[in-house]
């Protein structure tokens, strides 16, 4: 109060009109938005595409308008297609301003008033109850029961209890139970808080900060692809320039002649189709994965998913179910497990009773006090149990139904007549309820509450014995460190019958039992970190929840936690480079901050990793929109972590991200094989321009035809590449490295073999028909033609990464090779057969001589890259390590 300059009876106007202007409005920093012109112009800001617009230019007018024409329908539908897919990083600032309130209640001059949200600024005093959004950060004044639910900011699966009492200066921010932070709700109690912080300051505030301050990463693969643009169109412009100054200068030949043919060779050796089949490509990808509950929201991220080597994942409601379960009774010195999934009222417990020497009395009594002094309720939609009311509440009612049965009809059975409510500072709760005798008091709380109550304890066979609080203790201890919350239960039948109160309750208690409680792991989430593993992922759990908990959904799930376990303090006192080896050594982080994940990510993507983060709530955003694939939970995440990812599990379920992996490797590893199919066939295409231009000869392609070819031909046949199936090892294969090469040593063995094969060849078939018909528009329509079916021999050939082609899988092909076949070989016969096509492409038909030449000429070029082939494999790099 003195620090702020306030009072109990808040800010006079004038005192909050002058802050106003000091701090600001209480709201986040809007993101500046792009302008729609801007941003679909920046689609043609590649160099490539400044080659094809300037190549364009030029055939205008030199009076090809046919080329011209082409050409730019290739640049403009590139530029739409991106336009349409791209995705707007600043809806996750717009998704935190959605989590303020509106209104607020607070002292103005002396007199509670509601004013807006935005006008509140540091000093003013306000009142929040349950079911309200806390509308700053507040340091508590009074707090009546007060329950916070503040899982978008620490990933605590249940609402914390808050306190008036204060913390260290260094408490994690999951621990600061003094404060009430902007944006999370209060689900029960009543309290009067300071405002301390408001708009960009406070935490919630921060993060939004954050997110505007992280850069989202280019995918690789269009890295890749970008560098790859910017060293082709130097190439092409070199290359195209000094053929253009060999052929006017030293042979001599016609300007405008020579120029087109370096046209055709910028276009030959440009893969115009390319950027719209990767498109496609991708786009069907996102097709499959929506059938696998994986939401792809921005298209890059695809192919990404194929090459994730490590996943950080938050533990709530991404690797558990987030919701509490009954998971531990223990009660008169013996301990049984308890089955089931989340609140279903279906499950056993091991080892049932009854057994050796214990009764069902004194499994009655625990019973009775979890389903009697409790306010929760269930209910069924669809098969789906929710619970109303407090989780821990909910997970004890569906205990007693697990345990007797109904659980309703206990309640009819036994009316409560008294009840004193849980608060935080005493930490229990206790009920009276009529029975059969007359009524009985029932218990419930912290168990070192619950025990100052006690005389005595339950004994095996549900009689009261002598209480042993070391023991206890001891249990208490045993189930915290299996990552439980412990609750403990007792009751009384001899309490006279007045209101019940914490001073008629001492010294009066029999001590039944315990119960632990824990969000459980999901079993689908388990068996996908298995499969993860097992394909080179790495498996991090990077939570805002205590260490112990953390430790023990870990083990369940099969996480392990050799590297120990580092918690958010211990990560502050590490350097950016000790953090590196403390991120690829460690598998749990807990008490972290999103300042804490979006170090570690940085940390592993430092290492060449490529990461995927998963979170739902606001504190994961930044971390989602720096990874290089942010995974949003869709049914409980925020708009914040929606937003900010590219991916969002509509099924929240941990397990559908193996299955997305999966597909994104799928994708990947056909956009390789586009990319291995488009640069080797473009470069033989070239090949046969250069040679030309080189030695005086003519071309025996025109550039009209080596546009049909890039344009028509290959985003045909590389459409079918994109729907190729999964191969059978690709999940074999271990994660590909952020810097692994496009342009690799077996990439550039392949361009040097298919310019040779194509070079020869189409010069072969060229020079042996003009020598025998002495027609160009037939030699050259053998030539075309020639290309084509070398181009779906390539095809056949580079199906197979991991494994070779000449099988009679390979050789048998899918519906899609073949469709794509049929559409080929139809275009094909329309440009060489129909009169009007002809005059367009200059061909003329093909007899059955020369049509047999052309499909000789595929069939031999298929035997040459077979036998090849082995070769090809021994320089294929070897899988880098992720050690």
């Amino acid at each position: 109060m003195d620090a702020l300059a306030s009072s109990p009876s808040g800010l006079s106007s004038q005192q909050a009109s002058v802050r106003l202007e000091v701090f600001g409005h209480n709201r986040t920093p809007k993101a500046p938005s792009t302008p729609l012109v801007l941003r679909f112009l920046r689609h043609f800001h590649n160099a490539l595409i400044y080659v094809l617009i300037a190549a364009a230019g030029i055939t205008w007018w030199l009076g090809h308008p046919i080329d011209t024409a082409v050409i730019l329908f290739v640049v403009i539908a590139n530029a739409v297609i991106g336009f349409v897919q791209e995705g707007r990083a600043e809806a996750a600032m717009q998704a935190i301003e959605s989590l303020l309130p509106h209104k607020a209640v607070a002292f103005r001059d002396g007199e509670k008033v509601t004013i807006d949200s935005e006008a509140l600024v540091p000093g003013d005093v306000v009142f929040i109850e349950a079911g309200d959004r806390v509308p700053a950060d507040l340091r508590l004044l009074e707090a009546n029961n007060l329950q916070v639910q503040e899982a978008i900011l620490t990933g605590e699966s249940v609402p914390v209890d808050k306190a008036i009492v204060a913390v260290v200066e260094a408490a994690a921010l999951a621990d600061r139970a003094s404060l009430a932070f902007s944006g999370t709700l209060a689900t029960a109690g009543q309290a009067k808080g300071l405002v301390v912080r408001t708009g960009p300051n406070t935490e919630i505030g921060q993060i939004g900060g954050l997110i505007a301050g992280v850069d989202r990463l280019q995918t690789p693969l269009l890295t890749q692809m970008n560098a790859f643009a910017k060293w082709l169109t130097l190439l092409i412009l070199l290359i195209g320039s000094g053929l253009l100054a060999f052929g006017v200068f030293i042979r001599k030949a016609d300007f405008t002649e020579t120029f087109m043919s370096v046209v055709g060779l910028s276009v030959a050796a440009i893969p115009e189709g390319l950027p719209a089949v990767l498109t496609i490509s991708m786009a069907i990808g996102v097709r499959a994965m929506a059938g696998k509950n994986a939401i792809v929201r921005r298209l890059p991220a695809i192919e990404t998913l194929g090459a994730v080597s490590v996943i950080c994942t938050d533990k709530t409601g991404t690797l558990t179910r987030n919701e509490m379960m009954a998971s531990t009774i223990w009660i008169a010195s013996k301990t049984f497990d308890v089955t089931g999934e989340g609140y279903a009222p279906i499950g056993e417990l091991h080892p049932a009773p009854p057994d050796s020497g214990f009764s069902e009395k004194a499994m009655d009594h625990l019973v009775r006090a979890a389903v009697l002094c409790n306010d929760a309720t269930l209910t069924e939609d669809s098969g789906n149990w929710i619970a109303n009311g407090d989780p821990m509440e909910a997970a004890l009612f569906a205990l007693g139904c697990k345990i007797k049965g109904d659980g309703d009809a206990l309640r009819i059975e036994h009316p409560r007549t008294d009840v004193l409510p849980f608060d935080a500072a005493h930490r229990f709760m206790a009920t009276r309820n009529r029975s059969e005798s007359g009524s009985v008091v029932y218990a419930k709380g912290a168990p070192e509450a619950i025990l100052s109550l006690c005389s005595n304890a339950t004994s095996p066979d549900g009689k009261p014995d002598s209480l042993d609080k070391e023991e206890i203790a001891e249990a208490v201890r045993q189930l915290a460190s299996r990552g439980q919350r412990v609750l403990a239960f007792a009751y009384s039948e001899t309490l006279a019958e007045d209101a019940i109160s914490i001073e008629n309750l001492q010294g009066q208690l029999t001590f039944v039992g315990l119960v632990g409680l824990i969000d459980p792991p999901r079993q689908e989430a388990i068996d996908a970190v298995a499969t993860c593993r097992a394909a080179g992922i790495q498996v991090k759990m990077i939570t805002g929840d205590h260490a112990v908990t953390a430790t023990a959904i870990a083990d369940q799930i099969g996480l392990g936690t050799h590297g120990g376990v580092l918690t958010g303090e211990e990560l502050e006192t590490l350097s950016d480079i000790d953090l590196i080896g403390a991120a690829l050594t460690t598998n749990v982080f807990a008490r972290t901050s999103p300042e804490h994940k979006l170090r570690l990510v940085k940390a592993l993507q430092s290492q060449n990793l490529i990461v995927a983060m998963t979170g739902d709530g606001v504190n994961d955003a930044p971390a989602l929109k720096r990874a290089d694939v942010g995974i949003a939970m869709g049914r409980v995440g925020s708009e914040a972590a929606k937003e900010a990812a590219p991916v969002v599990l509509a099924d929240d379920n941990f397990a559908s991200i193996a299955s997305a992996v999966t597909e994104g490797r799928r994708v990947y590893d056909n956009i390789t094989k586009l990319v291995r199919w488009t640069l080797p066939t473009g470069g033989g295409e070239a090949s046969v321009v250069i040679l030309a231009l080189l030695l005086g000869l003519t071309l025996p392609i025109t550039p009209i035809q080596i546009l049909w070819v890039n344009l028509i031909t290959e985003m045909t046949l590389g459409l079918a590449l994109a729907l190729e199936p999964l191969e059978p090892k690709t999940m074999d294969q271990p994660p590909r490295r952020r810097d692994a090469p496009l342009l690799n040593t077996s990439l550039l063995w392949d361009i040097a073999v298919a310019t040779v094969l194509f070079a020869a060849a189409v010069f072969a078939v060229f020079t042996y028909t003009l020598d025998e018909t002495g027609s160009i528009e037939l030699a050259r329509t053998v030539a075309f033609n020639t290309l084509v079916v070398l181009q779906v021999a390539y095809l056949f050939f580079v199906r197979y990464l991991h494994g070779a082609s000449t099988t009679l899988q390979g050789l048998r092909g899918t519906p899609a090779v073949w469709t794509a076949l049929a559409v080929v070989v139809f275009g094909q016969l329309v440009v060489t057969y129909l009169p009007m096509a002809q005059g367009i492409f200059g061909t003329s038909a093909l007899s059955p001589k020369y049509a047999a030449i052309v499909l000789g000429a595929g069939v031999a070029g298929f035997g040459v890259l077979e036998v090849e082939n082995p070769l090809t494999l021994a320089l294929k790099p070897a899988p880098p390590s992720m050690d």
